[in-house]
């Protein structure tokens, strides 16, 4: 089980909400995948109850199935961004939120001084926050010093679909964590996902692979089932890769 500010989840598979081709094909693939944790971006919900169709999906998550996780993506700093998690917990959405802080729109990097500065204050107020930052250990541990429920480094840029280019990094954030883990952001297929898992990550986020593949319900499968054979592998332990060729079936007896 994963554990999050005291809370237990069955599954290691967070999803994203964007690039879906519609609200139900959105839906029918948080079904498939198993997962308890689904993140949205504010500025597509309507938090003002007056039904927005342009803005109604929240229509489509079952807030009884699912952990509503809203993010601030598209705050350009802290202040935007800690406004953004008030409006939603005001909205009556949970005290949780996934911090994004990302100015650049060309590459979306995360800014770490104003998510630090940020993760601070709405720690402060009460908020279970989940930084989304780069893959920088010590970022994460000053985080995890002001009270994150979790650390969700970047794997690669969003939406690169590139893999594990962190690879080295996010070792040493795993290594030194004392909160989950949750690798969010480039990981474009089931291979990645399954070796962001075997190197010890507690949970991966994945939006892009899934929504904007072919049947993104199947493709939601995929990742379920890579997520869990990673973590299987992980906890049962991978061999050490040697130098030399080594026999599964020695001929030492066979032969004599």
């Amino acid at each position: 089980m994963l554990t999050i500010a005291g809370r237990q989840f069955s599954s290691r598979l967070f999803l994203g909400t964007g690039k879906f081709s519609s609200n139900e094909v959105m839906r029918d693939a948080l079904a498939a995948s198993g997962t308890e944790i689904v993140t949205v971006a504010l500025r597509r919900a309507d938090l003002s109850g007056q039904r927005d169709p342009y803005a109604n999906i929240l229509e489509f998550i079952d807030p009884t199935r699912y952990l509503l996780l809203p993010n601030t993506s598209g705050a350009s700093n802290a202040e935007e961004a800690v406004r953004l998690a008030r409006l939603a917990a005001a909205a009556g959405l949970p005290m949780w939120v996934k911090l994004e802080i990302h100015p650049d729109p060309t590459y979306l990097l995360p800014d770490p001084i104003e998510t630090l500065k940020a993760a601070a204050i709405l720690v402060n107020e009460g908020f279970v926050v989940l930084p989304y930052i780069n893959a920088d250990p010590v970022l994460a541990k000053r985080l995890q010093d002001v009270g994150v429920a979790t650390v969700m480094p970047l794997a690669s840029p969003i939406g690169s679909s590139r893999g594990l280019t962190t690879r080295d990094q996010l070792r040493i954030i795993i290594e030194q964590a004392t909160v989950p883990v949750i690798i969010d952001a480039g990981l474009g297929a089931p291979s990645h996902a399954a070796e962001a898992m075997e190197l010890g990550a507690d949970a991966v986020l994945i939006n892009t692979a899934i929504a904007i593949a072919s049947d993104p319900s199947r493709m939601a499968i995929a990742f379920k089932l890579a997520v869990q054979a990673g973590r299987d592998a992980f906890e049962l332990g991978l061999p050490e890769p040697t130098a030399h060729a080594s026999a599964t079936s020695p001929l030492t007896g066979f032969l004599g």
